[in-house]
């Protein structure tokens, strides 16, 4: 990768841009246009947003304000929890895309798997009929790639079994200190593009000594290096930002290559920066 709109290809052809501009914590109105806004001007062509976000709209006017042709995007919106379920699916779809004020998505996700700490066996059902809602959407041409967030290995085996289309994505949390290789590694076999929904550990990776030693050596910052890592590694960085600054710094990572040494180290780096949510415990 070279550049911010060089792409990973999706396992139905889909061309997606190898760096996306993420908006979660990124709180709604004037901040989340503005970071929106300095996102595009620092050439970002992937956004990545969710109902339960609460910034929709405000990512739809950062878009509408930019001047950049719908065409050049790549958006991605998820659905929430509550919002499970077939119908449910089907409604709330409508509803992002009238907030986000487009006629179609480009990429959209189930937000969490249902887990059976919540749903017992009637889990697996509800992953199901969600999926089945995404499978209409798809194949009608309302979203170009459909995928999956926080699905562990398991999860997608589960679903495998009834759906009548393979997640093109499985967005995770994915950084070092937390790789999650076994879903990972389940992915790539099958095809699944993994995203790094906190490619920088909510920002406790920037604070992490053994890091900027690393980051040090190629001269660049803690944040250019794991983003740089990422792609390194086929996992495509899901960076946010308010900063203009920080923004378009996040967006220089292509200058440099890793070395196959200092990506051990950075793989062999202990549990840190985690944020703790476990898609088999949560219950929201």
């Amino acid at each position: 990768m070279k550049s911010l709109t060089d792409a990973f290809i999706l396992n139905n052809g889909v061309s997606i841009p190898c760096v996306g501009f993420g908006t979660w914590q990124t709180p709604d109105g004037e901040t989340c246009v503005n970071a929106v806004k300095a996102a595009l001007s620092s050439g970002y062509r992937h956004i990545d947003t969710a109902y339960a976000y609460k910034n929709e709209a405000s990512v739809g006017q950062a878009i509408a304000e930019s001047g950049v042709k719908r065409e050049e995007l790549f958006i991605t919106t998820k659905l929430w929890n509550r919002h499970r379920g077939y119908e449910n699916a089907l409604k709330y779809f409508e509803r992002s895309i009238k907030s986000l004020g487009i006629e179609y998505l480009d990429l959209y996700l189930i937000h969490w798997p249902a887990n059976e700490k919540q749903f017992g066996a009637e889990a697996a059902g509800i992953n199901a009929e969600t999926w089945r809602a995404f499978e209409k959407l798809h194949e009608e041409g309302l979203i170009r790639a459909i995928g999956v967030s926080n699905f562990l290995k398991h999860h997608l085996e589960t679903l495998a079994l009834s759906a009548n289309i393979r997640p093109m994505v499985d967005q995770i949390e994915f950084h070092p200190g937390y790789t999650q290789p076994e879903t990972v590694s389940y992915c790539k076999k099958t095809g699944i593009q993994v995203e790094a929904w906190s490619p920088l550990g909510t920002g406790a990776m920037l604070k992490n000594e053994d890091i900027a030693k690393i980051a040090s050596k190629y001269g660049v910052s803690s944040a250019q290096l794991l983003i740089n890592w990422c792609l390194k590694n086929e996992v495509l960085p899901l960076p946010k930002s308010v900063t203009p600054s920080r923004i378009a710094e996040n967006a220089e990572v292509f200058g440099f290559e890793i070395s196959r040494e200092d990506s051990e180290a950075l793989f062999a780096l202990p549990y840190c920066g985690g944020s703790g949510l476990k898609p088999d415990e949560v219950d929201f």
